[in-house]
């Protein structure tokens, strides 16, 4: 009998990714993915540590499921409860002390061994002694994992790379996912070609510092992230070809002119500054000051004059004043972004911020982040209002929500709203443009909307 698996992934798309494999690794032993935790054989918290309070969240995730296992427990029933991702990984043994009815804490590093952690979790017994696994082991984890095997639809997520060397004194990534580590473009390249025989016809690259990539080619020589996406532009039926998160300090010559000679390569780059005062980038450890980052961002558009870009922001980092903040406001209306993120400076533990004397007051940050949120959401509506009227290739991805809807993205990553028939799903329509709001588009289909219709 098939045992049953939930998985609730937190964070961002590099965590689905690692969802979706611990879910491989787990097929050959019987568990089969469900929607649902209320009936579960195990129950997986694959967790991130980006956002504000984000170990409070999961253990109060734990204390419903906690509720959950002592009901199947009462039926005779068992209920393996893991924690995993970047929160297991800071937390570690203490994990264990707080919730010492987790049977399994493991970190980004180690799922690859999930098999051998549930039998050992299934002869503690008693659960007084569960499996803590956040180290870095030595074997490489792509190297150990299956096949991919679950198809990802129309638009996949693939990681080439993982970790960073960067040291942002905000972030817990370099603490929490390592030092930086690239896959071997062979392996990248094979897992690649299986998504688009599945149906995939657009991948999106990942990596904590995609753009860091530098894995051995197929030559034998170590290959930028520009010389891998030439390589997966020549897989047939691959259209479009994304990569995020990057960083301004890994955008090389290479990369830069791939945006100008690639049309697989899609016009749209999400590129983090996080604030646009020299100061508080050097405070950030960023490695770059503003005008770096300026200077940047018109090479790119001279190489792609059609880019969009978007990018992260921290407001009220430790020692930000008014003026800091101000060179913000102005940096954000030089690039005019198409869309971005922003976010208050929480501390998290064991980074250098939260060390600092000179934290923001909370009411400080909040009437910031407003203002700030205020010019984004602007410019992201005038990106979208300028799509209005013309006619866009739109990858068609997933029903909507009414009947005869479907949703798909642009090449800049908008979503887009249409009728058309399901039988379009996986496919790249030609769309014209009726109306934008701030986050979406919405449109009909252009007639002929297919190539294949045009040539007919």
């Amino acid at each position: 009998m098939k045992k049953k698996l939930f998985i609730k992934t937190y964070g961002c798309q590099m965590n689905a990714y690692d969802s979706a494999r611990m879910a491989d690794v787990l097929a050959p032993f019987g568990y089969a993915p469900v929607d649902a935790p209320d009936d579960a054989d195990m129950v997986i918290l694959n967790t991130c540590h980006i956002r504000e309070k984000a170990a409070e969240k999961v253990y109060s995730e734990l204390g419903r499921i906690r509720q959950i296992r002592e009901r199947r427990a009462a039926e005779g029933r068992q209920t393996v409860i893991a924690v995993a991702g970047c929160v297991a990984q800071a937390e570690g043994e203490e994990m264990r002390v707080r919730a010492p009815f987790v049977d399994i804490v493991l970190g980004p590093q180690t799922y690859h061994r999930l098999p051998e952690m549930v039998a050992r979790a299934a002869r503690a017994g008693d659960r007084s002694s569960g499996v803590v696994a956040t180290d870095f082991p030595v074997e490489a984890k792509f190297d150990e994992l299956p096949e991919a095997s679950a198809p990802q639809g129309p638009s996949a997520f693939l990681t080439v790379q993982e970790g960073c060397d960067k040291f942002c004194t905000f972030c817990v990534v370099p603490y929490t996912r390592g030092a930086e580590f690239s896959r071997p473009a062979a392996q990248i390249i094979a897992e690649a070609r299986k998504l688009v025989a599945q149906g995939s016809v657009e991948i999106t690259l990942l990596g904590q510092n995609v753009n860091a990539y530098r894995g051995t080619g197929l030559d034998g020589e170590r290959w930028g992230l520009a010389r891998l996406i030439r390589a997966l532009a020549e897989i047939p039926r691959l259209a479009r070809i994304r990569y995020t998160t990057s960083h301004p300090r890994d955008m090389d010559d290479a990369l830069i002119a791939a945006h100008a000679e690639m049309p697989a390569l899609m016009p749209y780059l999400h590129l983090p500054l996080q604030s646009g005062s020299d100061r508080i980038l050097a405070a950030m450890n960023r490695g770059h000051r503003a005008a770096d980052y300026l200077a940047l961002v018109e090479r790119m558009r001279r190489a792609q004059p059609a880019l969009a870009l978007s990018s992260d922001f921290i407001v009220g980092f430790p020692g930000e004043t008014e003026a800091d903040f101000k060179a913000t406001l102005d940096l954000v209306k030089r690039v005019n972004y198409a869309q971005a993120f922003s976010f208050k400076y929480s501390p998290r533990p064991g980074t250098p911020a939260a060390l600092a004397e000179d934290q923001v007051p909370e009411e400080v940050k909040t009437e910031r982040l407003h203002r700030l949120q205020d010019l984004l959401w602007e410019q992201q509506l005038r990106f979208n209002r300028s799509k209005v009227g013309a006619v866009i290739p739109v990858l068609l991805e997933k029903p909507g929500r009414h009947q005869g809807q479907l949703v798909g993205r642009s090449p800049w990553l908008q979503p887009v709203h249409l009728d058309a028939p399901a039988a379009s799903i996986g496919r790249i329509a030609d769309v014209v443009v009726r109306a934008a709001t701030v986050n979406s588009l919405s449109g009909r289909l252009a007639a002929p909307a297919f190539k294949e219709d045009a040539a007919a």
